[in-house]
């Protein structure tokens, strides 16, 4: 690439998939304040300025705090179909070809008191038109918040039973610490008896015995983050060997200072070592970046083009689409790389 410019419109012309992006966390300052007007949701700040400035992160929790409380403007079919198309609309712009995409009905449902089913309608007439519109595939994985009564997990999924084939998967979000995979036994079998695919974030601010957990107890196929995996050399070798995918965040984890610097992020080191890595941008109207800002933050680095192809070819493999969909996929990032001479 000859300069900064180039490289970033090749990264977003790359094809991919995503495969760790929430819904609720692609809620922009400008459509949480629309959906606030339009809903009659008071929001404590006045301005987009105001609500901005919020949008500086300790840590997790400190995110999830402005996170859940911008939730709350969500109130329709059309709200969620509206996020749905922003998000898709943007992903289309950064070479996203099919997205499994996270929602957290638990908050929506039981926080929020907005009904499963216009959750559910909502985001899948946004994928729909978002197919429709601009080509975009997507899926959606339904979300166990784990900092909440367990209880409301198994409620949730009572809801969820009758629409189930609406859903391709299950997963396991919000705050890692003090709430190991190991409490979401029964749920994720429950889950999987649906005929879901299971995933689970571990190892981000949880320890490496997370992953363990998530892999062994709830039978993840991929696991969301995952970085912490490099604290185990034992554990590393066996996701090595068993080809397991881990949807790595970059900016994610620099905004919610995982890492110091995007110099110290683990992820060149884990493709390195032979670990099946992915790129995604997690909550990106929160952290600075859609999916195609996070492989350039990877390129800033000094990470080489045909490296960053191959972890967008190991986000089409690790993906839920179905075979045709993946060799479609395939074909086009094929073309891609003949024309960037890789």
């Amino acid at each position: 690439m000859s300069n900064t410019t180039d490289m970033q419109t090749a990264l977003a012309t790359m094809p991919k998939a995503e495969l760790h992006l929430h819904i609720e966390g692609t809620l922009e300052p400008e459509l949480a304040f629309e959906f606030a007007r339009r809903n009659g949701v008071r929001l404590p700040w006045r301005t987009l300025d105001e609500l901005r400035a919020q949008y500086r992160f300790a840590n997790l929790q400190s995110f999830l705090d402005l996170y859940y409380a911008l939730m709350r403007t969500l109130r329709t079919a059309d709200d969620f179909r509206d996020l749905m198309l922003a998000y898709l609309e943007r992903a289309a712009r950064d070479g996203v070809m099919h997205a499994e995409i996270f929602f957290d009905p638990q908050v929506h449902v039981f926080t929020d008191h907005v009904d499963y089913d216009t959750v559910l309608d909502g985001l899948r007439e946004g994928l729909r038109l978002g197919a429709e519109r601009y080509g975009v595939t997507g899926a959606l994985i339904l979300s166990l918040v784990r900092d909440m009564d367990v209880a409301t997990a198994d409620r949730i999924l009572d809801m969820a039973q009758t629409r189930s084939d609406e859903v391709i998967g299950v997963g396991l979000d919000s705050a890692e610490a003090g709430h190991p995979p190991s409490m979401f036994v029964d749920q994720f079998a429950r889950a999987r008896s649906l005929g879901w695919h299971a995933v689970a974030h571990a190892g981000e601010e949880g320890p490496a015995d997370y992953i363990r957990q998530a892999l062994d107890l709830l039978h993840a196929e991929r696991i969301d983050h995952g970085i912490h995996i490099l604290d185990d050399d034992e554990l590393e070798a066996r996701v090595i060997r068993d080809r397991i995918p881990l949807t790595c965040c970059p900016l994610s984890n620099l905004r919610l200072q995982v890492v110091g610097s995007i110099d110290d992020h683990p992820l060149p080191r884990m493709v390195h070592d032979g670990l099946v890595c992915t790129v995604n941008s997690d909550d990106p109207a929160y952290f600075g970046g859609y999916v195609a800002a996070n492989y350039a933050a990877l390129a800033s680095t000094g990470m080489p083009l045909d490296m960053l192809a191959a972890l967008a070819a190991n986000s089409i493999e690790a993906s839920f689409a179905d075979d045709a969909d993946k060799e479609r996929m395939r074909g086009r990032l094929a073309r891609w790389r003949d024309e960037h001479g890789l």
